[in-house]
């Protein structure tokens, strides 16, 4: 059996069988489109998830501001106030009607 003994031939066949798997990705995502919500996604969403997300942000705030004195001395108030306010205040104003 003959060694390979050329490193860049090796680092080829590994950059090639690492990137083999998303050219199957790329191809099966045009086969998928999005569907419009129908007019129960849209109900569902306006009566019981946006309340939902607009107690989400109430909650996320308190504790946003209780934990910010330890979120302070961590270093990490910006990290904190996305998780606990930004997210849920973009899922529940940002997010079109009856998208989930």
């Amino acid at each position: 059996m003959k060694k390979i003994t050329n490193p860049s031939i090796i680092i080829m066949m590994i950059a090639m069988l690492v990137l083999i798997p998303f050219g199957s990705v790329t191809l099966a995502e045009e086969y998928f489109e999005a569907e419009e919500p129908e007019g129960g996604e849209m109900i569902y969403d306006a009566l019981i998830v946006r309340p939902i997300g607009i107690i989400a942000t109430a909650v996320g705030s308190v504790f946003f501001v209780l934990s910010l004195p330890f979120s302070a001395a961590g270093d990490n108030v910006d990290a904190a106030s996305e998780e606990l306010i930004k997210r849920p205040a973009r899922y529940t104003f940002k997010r079109p009607l009856g998208e989930f």
